[in-house]
């Protein structure tokens, strides 16, 4: 819930000038529900894709406040974020919930990001990975294996959100590599090598490069840093040199 529509459309155009002929990575950015149109009259011309935060599960009804895919799609959102963090423990959104979200994505059509991640505590208490996996098992569940060619994994620890911690290369790295051997026994090599899996969590351009050159991390959700332009971008360099 950052900028105005003024401010978003310059960021947005910010980014969409530097990386209008980008193909060594795919750039998604995912503006405030309110200015997604506008920002999608910037980035239209580019290499840039539009996303969405959210998703509602039911196609149209008595649902104030929020969006359905149909609606998403008409303004050209591709790409939608499901169970970030702030909807899972600001919001209070259940497995249940996000898996329904998740099934609704994926048949409108759209490239899903799959949020998932432990708090201190639960990382404090040595539950990282039951937590993380037990995340990801309920947000694919039925999800085929055809379908996966449209999800993306984010890893967000959500100590590591906003803190200016950042989980170090090697931890992120290992919970990377678990998130892709746990779908691989859900799925197969195939799934699981070609599996994108993303890191957030207070990813910054002195520490992506770092973060890119793990084996298991395929990109960044970025968070703060996506307010600038210039470190977004460099983030986004960084990515394309690892």
């Amino acid at each position: 819930m950052n900028t105005d529509l003024e401010s978003g459309m310059l960021l947005a155009g910010a980014v969409a000038d530097q990386f209008d002929s980008c193909d060594c990575c795919d750039v998604v950015i995912y503006p405030p529900f309110l200015y997604l149109q506008a920002v999608d009259s910037v980035i239209d011309q580019s290499m840039v894709s539009l996303g969405a935060q959210d998703i509602w599960h039911a196609p149209n009804g008595a649902f104030t406040g929020e969006i359905s895919a149909d609606m998403l799609k008409e303004i050209g959102v591709t790409s939608v974020l499901i169970g970030h963090s702030e909807r899972r423990h600001v919001l209070g959104e259940s497995e249940v919930l996000i898996a329904m979200k998740m099934k609704t994505s994926l048949a409108g059509g759209f490239q899903t990001v799959l949020c998932v991640g432990e708090t201190l505590e639960e990382r404090e208490s040595g539950n990282t990975l039951s937590v993380v996996l037990g995340q990801v098992t309920s947000g694919l569940e039925g999800v085929g294996a055809s379908q996966m060619e449209s999800v993306v994994i984010a890893y967000e620890p959500v100590w590591a959100i906003g803190t200016g911690k950042t989980a170090s290369p090697e931890d992120a790295q290992t919970v990377h590599k678990e998130i892709r051997e746990c779908v691989r026994g859900m799925y197969d090599e195939i799934v699981a090598d070609t599996l994108r899996i993303q890191y957030g969590g207070s990813v910054k351009p002195d520490n992506a490069a770092e973060l890119f050159a793990c084996p298991d991390i395929d990109g960044a959700l970025v968070g703060g840093a996506s307010l600038s332009a210039d470190s977004f971008n460099a983030i986004v360099a960084a990515s394309c040199k690892s």
